[in-house]
């Protein structure tokens, strides 16, 4: 809760300590100054006050508090009841604070500090329309006092007597005139009240004290928008574009007016001005720009219209992090993938905190290719950011890619080490490529620890479920669990080439090459022309099981164009005849 009137009670404090008697009012003691004990009171009792003084001063609360509770029982003082509610209302003890301020007022009912500071007790524990009375009562003792009213207006608005709170509200505009703050919260309440006219009429005011502004202009045309007044809207935001036509607000409010009145194209005109208005900041104009492509029907046009557009908030901004990384999104959604990389490392040239363009920077390195580059990223980020789970994956990925595999498995297990319970397809993601290393390595158990960990976090996971199934097959182990798995991959991805192909070589190990043969076809069909040389080479192996060798050599043959790496392929074609 707010304290109003606070000042520093050190430096008088200090002088009570030093200097002897001082005589202050108590009208005028602001509500963190320590106030002194009433004239007449022992040296022996004035020294404990004075100590719990300089107790308070130096913040050690529970020794102030039990010498200004010796001192009020020895002689009780309005002063140290309410040194003691400010402290017990410090350790929210608030039954014993409220206690303490209504002995203070019994001993002095006329100090209004004790009653403020009563009123903000009251406050605290919710009690706002008791704390209002107060301070209500305190604006009449108090006319001249500008404060006093403000804060009844709070408490009457929390305590949901808006009429009360705008009664208030005028009175302390009687001591600032047209402060735009009052009248502000005047036309909150109003609006609350659903009190349009005077609602309106508040905004009014704010442009006649400020004529020039074209907020209030945009405000006072929300308003009648919102209540479904669009002729009066459209007059306000009239005289405002004929008064103000290069203001930001303006043309943004505008655009909002012509987007409800369904005319699209004065929309996108006055959206665009507000856009490119160099009087918003660079953030202000990218939510603009996100807001105009929200409303357009689809993703292509979105990029068609959006990419002028972004590129002149680049011209404006060309050093902006923030322009440079939208623009990198806006890039990648193109699939323009070496463009929005080289945007993304712009930015973080420019701001190297936004870890989430580090991580799209990394994304875009993870392929085979951009091995090396994934590394040097990834140990970059690492360096900002060396607690950050998936900055130690990227890293593991970049080296997995690299074929440095210890490097690679002490990278992802850190990952997994630093990567939360409350992202379990992260965690997911992290076993499934620590199951992939080892199995590469020839670590069969601890691929399939980690792959069981991987579907324990992600049982439907159909990649996962594909690979696993395809390793276990490729080992000749565990092939009943293998068919189970591939055959749930399909369901719940139907017709995966890759997939398809899996469950096939699953048969062929099992014995099946009846059904072997026609889901590894299926997949080289699902492929279109794009089957790689191992599914070829299976095919081979299932027609020579079939004993059609010629059928298989053709696909072996096949396989060799395709640039297969079976060591073994050579001579199969040359003998005709299986080696595995």
């Amino acid at each position: 809760m707010i304290r109003y009137a606070v000042f520093r009670w050190l430096a008088l404090g200090v002088a009570w300590l030093f200097a002897g008697s001082v005589t202050v009012s108590a009208q005028r003691m602001p509500t963190d100054t320590v106030e002194v004990p009433k004239a007449g009171k022992t040296a022996q009792v004035d020294a404990v006050f004075f100590d719990a003084v300089r107790a308070k001063m130096h913040d050690d609360d529970k020794l102030a508090i039990e010498l200004f509770e010796k001192f009020a029982e020895a002689k009780p003082d309005g002063a140290a009841y309410f040194e003691l509610a400010k402290l017990y209302a410090n350790g929210r003890k608030q039954d014993k604070a409220e206690q303490c301020i209504k002995k203070a007022i019994a001993i002095d009912d006329s100090n209004n500090w004790y009653k403020n500071e009563y009123a903000t007790l009251l406050a605290d524990r919710g009690a706002y329309a008791d704390a209002a009375l107060i301070m209500a009562h305190l604006t009449d003792l108090e006319p001249d006092n500008d404060e006093y009213p403000l804060v009844a207006a709070e408490y009457y608005e929390r305590a949901k007597k808006l009429d009360e709170a705008l009664k208030f509200l005028d009175k302390a505009l009687t001591h600032s005139g047209n402060d735009p703050e009052i009248l502000l919260r005047k036309m909150q309440l109003y609006l609350e009240l659903n009190d349009v006219e005077r609602a309106a009429a508040t905004v009014v005011q704010l442009i006649a004290g400020d004529p020039k502004n074209g907020k209030y202009y945009k405000m006072l045309g929300e308003i009648y928008e919102n209540n479904k007044m669009p002729d009066k809207a459209a007059e306000v935001y009239g005289q405002a574009q004929k008064m103000l036509p290069n203001d930001p607000s303006v043309q943004l409010g505008l655009a909002e007016h012509f987007l409800k009145a369904g005319d699209t194209a004065k929309y996108k005109t006055f959206l665009k001005q507000a856009i490119f208005n160099k009087e918003f900041d660079p953030d202000l104009q990218l939510k603009l720009l996100e807001a105009y492509l929200q409303n357009l029907p689809n993703d292509t046009v979105a990029r068609l219209e959006g990419m002028p557009i972004i590129l002149e908030l680049m011209s404006q901004h060309p050093k902006d992090p923030e322009i440079l990384a939208y623009y990198g999104d806006f890039l990648e959604s193109d699939d323009q993938f070496e463009k929005a990389t080289e945007a993304y490392k712009k930015s973080i040239a420019l701001n190297q905190s936004r870890f989430d363009v580090w991580l799209k920077l990394l994304q875009n390195y993870s392929d085979k290719q951009s091995a090396d580059s994934l590394v040097k990223y990834s140990e970059k980020a690492l360096r900002l950011f060396p607690n950050q789970a998936l900055a130690s994956y990227y890293n593991g990925i970049g080296h997995f890619n690299k074929k440095e595999y210890p490097a690679a498995i002490k990278a992802v297990n850190r990952a997994i080490d630093l990567q939360p319970d409350t992202k379990p397809e992260f965690l997911a993601a992290m076993y499934s490529t620590l199951g992939d290393i080892y199995n590469i390595t020839k670590q069969y158990e601890l691929s399939d620890h980690a792959f069981d960990k991987s579907l324990t976090l992600q049982p439907d996971d159909a990649t996962v479920l594909n690979n696993y199934s395809y390793y276990l097959s490729e080992r000749g182990v565990r092939l009943d669990d293998a068919e189970r798995m591939s055959k749930k991959s399909l369901q719940v991805r139907p017709g995966e080439a890759t997939f398809l192909d899996t469950y096939g070589w699953i048969m062929y190990r099992k014995g099946d090459y009846d059904n072997a043969r026609d889901y590894i076809n299926q997949a080289i069909l699902k492929y279109g022309g794009k089957a790689d040389a191992t599914i070829y080479n299976h095919l081979g192996n299932t027609y020579y099981k079939l004993k059609d060798v010629d059928k298989a050599v053709e696909n072996w043959k096949i396989a060799k164009e395709k640039g297969g790496e079976d060591p073994l392929l050579d001579k199969k074609i040359s003998e005709r005849k299986l080696y595995e």
